[in-house]
């Protein structure tokens, strides 16, 4: 027991550290996968939907915060307590998004480690039975360091993470783990490989056969049967490859003009996901940039999933010198955690990209 409490101990402590910093790093991201449980359809409390950012960096930092006092040995019975009603809230959440398909990606690892479903499930269950050990075998979590030094380190770990989680929400995430990270290329980021596999799909034939319904089930090919045909499901039982760009496009009045936009050598964007949301002091800064990169030749565009009466309020108000595009509202918060936010391109390639407390430090070439 003491041994398994051992190994317990600092295998949960760290999956919590490394689980907590990279949301952590992203605490915006987070927010937006809590409104997603948070509304109708999945857990209906869209009461909560305002606060989803506030409980998501209070969530992140007490993850951590926890990891590294089940380490140290610091708070013992409250470290234990903590852990386990959280791993408890984690696995229903996550075995109700496995059970009910409600949410294809829980967030555990924010965008670093994509997992489905039902895998976020059984790391929660493996987690609950390491915490139960924990639990049950607390009297072997021996204190590391003496009082005074414990202290400072648990007080020190929050203030770090106070003190980042601060910084990332007021700029960008340090670590991009995005698709749209700078130095990609969204056109590559959009291709199949040749070898790319495929989805496979599962048939329900239902045919009536002598007066008794008749299923038949294959791969896709059409069953030879004595009976007359009622009816087909299809099931995917395989995911196929799916690029790690899949939803980006760049519309205006119905017509897609992503192709010719990739190719533009120099190309400026201005990302604002909700109008209606976007911070309205960034604009004139926003503005300025944007003369300064039409003098130097660049191609200058908005991109938002606001309306066009929107967005011409916004272009009047500030006098941008740009039009907006549509675009998806979860892949403009994908591209960029800022809303506004600006990139750069060449032909495709994310050479900039920077949140609007930062728009200062773009470099017009």
């Amino acid at each position: 027991m003491k041994h398994l409490v051992g190994f317990s101990r600092v295998f949960v402590g760290i999956l919590f550290i490394i689980s907590g910093f990279i949301k952590l790093n992203d605490p915006v991201g987070f927010s937006f996968k809590l409104e997603e449980y948070f509304s109708q359809g999945v857990l209906d409390l869209p009461f909560l939907m305002p606060y989803a950012l506030a409980i998501s960096i209070f969530v992140v930092i007490f993850e951590v915060v926890l990891g590294v006092f089940l380490l140290i040995g610091y708070r013992k019975n409250f470290t234990i307590w903590s852990l386990l009603l959280m791993i408890l809230f984690f696995t229903f959440l996550t075995f109700y998004s496995a059970y009910f398909n409600k949410v294809t990606d829980c967030g555990c690892f924010g965008d670093a480690i994509k997992l489905t479903p039902w895998e976020s499930f059984t790391k929660d269950v493996i987690l609950l039975v390491l915490i139960l050990i924990l639990y049950f075998g607390r009297r072997y979590i021996k204190p590391l360091f003496n009082q005074r030094v414990r202290q400072i380190i648990a007080l020190g770990s929050v203030v770090i993470c106070i003190i980042y989680g601060n910084y990332v929400l007021n700029h960008l995430p340090v670590i991009d783990f995005r698709p749209y990270k700078i130095g990609a290329n969204i056109k590559d980021g959009m291709e199949y490989p040749e070898d790319a596999p495929k989805p496979i799909y599962e048939y329900s034939w239902k045919f009536n056969s002598k007066g008794e319904e008749k299923i038949i089930v294959t791969n896709g090919e059409y069953p030879d049967v004595d009976g007359e045909f009622i009816g087909v499901e299809t099931k995917e039982i395989q995911k196929g490859y799916e690029p790690p760009i899949h939803d980006f496009t760049i519309e205006q009045a119905g017509e897609d003009f992503t192709d010719v936009l990739m190719q533009e050598a120099k190309l400026l964007i201005v990302v604002a996901y909700d109008m209606a949301k976007s911070e309205y002091d960034a604009y004139e800064g926003i503005r300025k940039v944007a003369d300064k990169a039409l003098e130097k030749g660049y191609k200058v565009i908005g991109m938002s999933a606001s309306n066009e009466e929107w967005t011409n309020k916004v272009i009047e108000e500030y006098q941008l010198p740009f039009e907006f595009y549509f675009t998806d509202e979860t892949t403009l918060k994908t591209i960029v955690r800022s809303n506004p936010g600006v990139l750069t391109l060449e032909s495709g390639t994310i050479t900039q990209k920077v949140h609007y407390n930062d728009i200062e430090d773009l470099e017009i070439e």
